[in-house]
């Protein structure tokens, strides 16, 4: 194996596998690792005991929280990433998520730039994730003169009746901005897809638009791309001045390997590219790589995420329920000067979590008749940015997540306004009076949109990335998952992880790379 490379790319999530694309069209010698491997398609793709229960596609391993305690994250080391398993909604962050905004707990810092700076960028990964949606329905929804690439999910008939009933009341609910990639939406005489299990599941048929089909799979029909699975990124090797990464230490199935390249794209998740800077530490960098600021690690956020069960009267027998969003509280309400959050439906619950909340509700119901009478609900609220949220790294080498929540305030007022639209829904419709209600919510095992840990912005005391994303202490190395964050809305990361990674791939190659030809043409002329 020849170990030499221009560019070395660590992760192929959505930001790792999309920058990967786009840099594959430079002709530049590019190798990608990731630390998983490929998601078999086999018939467990789908089985919700297997996926959901027993953690057919999560690690075994464990992370400790604030005490000490171990934890199994949920997360996914795989080609693909988290998103092979995500639940496909892409989002824009809206403009006041850019903007500095008073929440319950805090302030929520603005991002050194504003939402016209990632809005190309939107555009363009809209249409490489197969982006579902309609404009003009979402009252949060940002500023764009470009229609979604293709028209929204059709809505089932609970849905349509949801969405009628909800405007009656006075409510915007809006389709769900979706990716999907379905043969159907190119070619009429194809055989449908039907989608059912999906968020937190694999998709088998591909339909999925997740960042292996969407993004990585074209940048591997290209040459000069490599990827090398089950290599786990051990840390990063300085020159002698500690200016310059020199080389990627892996492990590649037990064997250690060490990969040479130009440049280094870290895109390992922000808890884990968090530990990578970490664990890298050396005499220049005593506090781990690009940390001269004291800010590698911290500034974690993971959003306040949770699930809401209306157990109603009214028959449900949706197939596909995410569908249908709802931003009315996204900025406030009408009891609440302060922003919210934002309210999803989502996939249905699988049979083990229904029965559990039905224990008191109804219990002795089977799956199938509790199904027909639940309404499944996802809630986001924003989490802040605290310094005191970190990842950090034990004596024995176990990454350490020294998390508590802040806002959450917000998150639980979001339920309450829940709870509230189905009094109104219930006075219209006697089907959708005196709900039922179950439900959970995500703690830190959760790992919901982890983001923050590598804080972009133009202060080098303050950030450790610059505005480019690449860290302000060494000249070679960029980040481009959603540890970049200063912020993180309230509305899920992928596609602004998405087109950040277009932002910076563009940088990259436009500037970085062309800077560098330009270099030595003029090298060649001053010598001859």
């Amino acid at each position: 194996m020849n170990n030499n490379y221009d560019i070395i790319i660590i992760g192929t999530g959505s930001g790792g596998s999309t920058i990967a694309k786009k840099l594959s069209e430079t002709g530049r010698k590019i190798l990608i690792l990731e630390r998983g491997g490929f998601i078999p398609k086999e018939k467990e793709n789908w089985d919700a005991k297997e996926v959901v229960v027993n953690g057919r596609y999560r690690p075994k391993e464990n992370w400790y929280d604030k005490d000490d305690t171990p934890f199994l994250p949920f997360i996914h080391y795989n080609v693909g990433g988290n998103s092979k398993v995500y639940g496909a909604a892409m989002f824009r962050f809206r403009e006041s998520d850019f903007a500095a905004v008073e929440h319950y707990g805090g302030t929520s810092p603005a991002w050194p730039f504003g939402y016209e700076t990632l809005a190309p960028y939107y555009d363009v990964a809209e249409k490489m994730y197969h982006v579902h949606g309609k404009r003009g329905v979402d009252p949060s929804e940002p500023k764009t003169t470009m229609p979604y690439p293709l028209l929204p999910l059709p809505y089932e008939p609970l849905i349509k009746d949801l969405e009628h009933k909800m405007v009656q009341i006075g409510l915007q609910p809006f389709p769900l901005p979706m990716g999907v990639n379905l043969p159907q939406d190119h070619n009429k005489n194809a055989s449908p897809v039907a989608l059912e299990n999906f968020d937190g599941f694999p998709d088998p048929t591909d339909s999925k638009a997740d960042a292996q089909t969407s993004a990585l799979n074209s940048a591997l029909t290209n040459d000069n791309v490599t990827l090398v699975t089950h290599a786990y990124a051990e840390k990063l090797l300085t020159d002698e001045s500690g200016k310059k990464i020199i080389a990627v230490v892996a492990i590649v199935e037990g064997e250690e390997i060490i990969f040479s390249g130009d440049i280094v794209i870290v895109a390992c998740g922000a808890v884990n590219s968090a530990a990578l800077f970490l664990r890298s530490a050396n005499d220049k960098h005593p506090g781990g790589l690009a940390n001269s600021s004291g800010q590698v690690g911290r500034n974690l956020m993971l959003h306040h995420n949770g699930c809401l069960v209306a157990f109603t009267k009214k028959k449900n027998d949706c197939v596909f329920q995410k569908s249908l969003g709802l931003a009315d509280f996204y900025h406030g309400a009408d009891d609440s000067t302060l922003p919210l959050g934002e309210i999803q439906l989502m996939g249905r619950n699988d049979p083990d979590t229904i029965l559990w909340m039905a224990e008191k509700i109804a219990p002795g119901k089977t799956y199938e008749e509790l199904k027909a009478m639940t309404i499944d609900f996802w809630l986001t609220a924003e989490d802040l940015p605290s310094p005191d949220n970190r990842v950090i790294l034990r004596e024995d080498g176990a990454i350490k997540v020294d998390y508590s929540r802040t806002n959450y305030a917000a998150y639980e007022k979001l339920k309450e306004k829940l709870k509230q639209v189905f009094v109104q829904l219930g006075e219209i419709d006697p089907d959708y009076a005196d709900v039922q209600w179950g439900g959970y919510d995500l703690d830190v095992s959760g790992m919901s949109h982890q983001n923050g840990t590598l804080r972009f912005g133009s202060d080098p005391s303050t950030s450790v990335l610059d505005l480019n994303c690449k860290t302000h202490d060494l000249e070679n190395v960029y980040v481009v998952d959603a540890s970049f964050f200063p912020s993180c809305g309230a509305f899920n990361p992928a596609l602004t992880i998405a087109a950040n990674a277009l932002r910076v791939g563009e940088h990259i190659a436009n500037n970085v790379l062309a800077n560098e030809i330009e270099n030595k043409k003029t090298a060649v002329v001053v010598t001859m």
